[in-house]
């Protein structure tokens, strides 16, 4: 009888303690606390950019950031810095995921370790994370990226697309909106020939841009949704001399190509990267403190930035992205 009590006394109070576990991250802090941002890539300077917004909020409303990413962009590199900032009792890990499903048992398990999980960038699984900072709606960026094609080439040609890595979510979230606005009658006369990856690498992504101009004699544009790829395949067609022959549109820092911007070969789809950290920090403290959970139409305050609302999914969107052209590239600072 005393060994059965006793064995059901342990089953409660291991339930108790996996509930406790499961339950930690719930816990609302009353100070700001220390975020642990986690990029694709450590040598990207999108994501040293984005951190000094994260460290500008830090400045306004206390806290901690912690930068640390991998050398390669793979979800496994990802997963081993998941668990140092774990071990490091990081209070919020911020992830720009390399892979939406692989990283999710990682950071499922770092919940139970009462880390709260947000992603900016690039999303990982909903059920791993309770926000995504989001650069602006993603089926904007598509629309753009193709509008801007179809701009360049008169809504007429061969074109290919670069992407970076073929996981990353949100690049294939805007291929795919790609795709099927191809089959509009405003695209009928511009055939997509070929999807190609740089694998986050400024190399890779120069032979990737130099291989397809070689393998398609009538391509007249590339679309490149990666913040390293366009810079390095500008340069390398530039050498080649195809540059212009062939137009470049797609996401990078501004000033990366700002000459090839203002001599028209190069359109170029961005946002103030800055804001994208600044705005993640804040909301990052708002979950924290429980001013947020996540769930749609919460709203909380982002400093200089303004109000924001959580829509669907936990999805915040900092807001518009714009078409970089020769009238406006002033404007970009990154």
């Amino acid at each position: 009888m005393t060994k059965h009590l006793l064995t059901t006394a342990a089953l409660l109070l291991g339930a108790t303690i996996i509930s406790t576990g499961a339950l930690a991250a719930e816990k609302c802090s009353k100070e700001p606390v220390t975020v642990g941002f986690l990029p694709k890539l450590d040598t990207d300077p999108y994501f040293q950019v984005a951190k000094t917004g994260a460290e500008e909020a830090q400045g306004e409303i206390g806290g901690k950031v912690i930068q640390q990413a991998p050398s390669q962009a793979t979800a496994e590199a990802q997963i081993e810095f998941i668990n140092n900032l774990v071990s490091q009792k990081v209070d919020v890990i911020a992830i720009s995921g390399n892979d939406a499903n692989a990283v999710a048992p990682a950071l499922k398990r770092a919940v139970k370790q009462g880390v709260r999980i947000v992603s900016y960038d690039s999303d990982v699984a909903e059920s791993a994370r309770t926000l995504f900072f989001n650069q602006a709606k993603g089926d904007s960026l598509a629309e753009m990226m193709l509008e801007s094609m179809g701009q360049m080439i008169n809504y007429e040609g061969d074109f290919a697309i670069l992407s970076s890595t073929p996981t990353a979510t949100n690049q294939n979230a805007w291929i795919d909106f790609m795709k099927k606005r191809l089959t509009e009658p405003k695209y009928a006369k511009m055939k997509l020939v070929q999807i190609a990856y740089g694998q986050e690498s400024e190399q890779i992504n120069q032979q990737q841009a130099l291989g397809l101009v070689q393998a398609f004699p009538n391509l007249k544009g590339i679309i490149i949704p990666a913040g390293i790829g366009l810079p390095a395949a500008a340069r390398a067609l530039d050498q080649a001399g195809s540059l212009g022959k062939v137009k470049l549109t797609g996401l990078a820092p501004a000033t990366l190509i700002k000459k090839y911007i203002q001599n028209g070969s190069v359109q170029d789809i961005w946002w103030n990267v800055k804001d994208l950290g600044y705005l993640t920090y804040y909301g990052a403290q708002a979950l924290a403190q429980c001013k947020i959970d996540g769930k749609e139409g919460g709203k909380f305050k982002a400093g200089r930035l303004g109000d924001y609302t959580v829509g669907a999914k936990g999805e915040v969107v900092l807001g518009p992205a714009k078409i970089v052209t020769p009238a406006n590239v002033e404007e970009f600072k990154f």
